[in-house]
């Protein structure tokens, strides 16, 4: 098995102007991941766009993982929930995934706001962006600091859980039963 390919060359850039910060990466099937804390998110990613050895200028997507249950691997990040940030340079042509994980410290079966899923937005980097994190709020309860319109934005705003958790049930939670059906005659 052939060691892992490190030597894409966003990395030293990084490493050269955050060197003091904790910063971990990897690379899986040519592709490489970047995983910062959540406090230096926005450093990191502010930087990566706007420096001229970087240039990613292109917020792809924004998702989430839930890796409740996922065998830990040694020496790789600790977290519950990874949220991931696809970035790519038209300038250079290279892709880039920055990975932020957060663990809950509250029971995470509700709605509650648990102060450790927390993450700064990145609206005022890339503005496309403000519907991806309303998405990832709302399936996963991850909530973005300084978003200007945090909402849900496919559930309605008085779902009692977030849908894409793992310990969420398959069949719901008696959302289904409860729903009131609107015939056609009735509207």
């Amino acid at each position: 098995m052939t060691p892992p390919n490190l030597d894409h060359p966003t990395l030293a850039e990084v490493k050269s102007r955050f060197g003091d910060r904790r910063l971990l990466a990897s690379e899986f099937r040519g592709q490489t991941t970047l995983v910062v804390e959540a406090a230096d998110l926005h450093d990191v990613l502010a930087f990566l766009r706007d420096d001229q050895k970087c240039q990613y200028d292109h917020l792809i997507d924004l998702t989430c993982v839930d890796y409740l249950r996922y065998p830990r691997q040694a020496g790789g990040p600790e977290g519950r929930f990874g949220v991931i940030y696809n970035l790519y340079s038209r300038e250079y042509g290279r892709r880039l995934f920055v990975k932020v994980m957060c663990t809950p410290t509250l029971d995470t079966s509700g709605t509650e706001d648990d102060p450790a899923l927390h993450l700064p937005t990145v609206t005022d980097l890339w503005p496309g962006v403000e519907w991806s994190e309303r998405e990832t709020f709302d399936m996963f309860g991850i909530r973005f600091d300084g978003h200007p319109d945090l909402r849900r934005i496919l559930t309605f705003e008085a779902f009692p859980a977030h849908a894409l958790r793992k310990d969420y049930p398959l069949r719901g939670r008696g959302e289904r039963e409860t729903y009131e059906v609107v015939h056609r005659d009735d509207a």
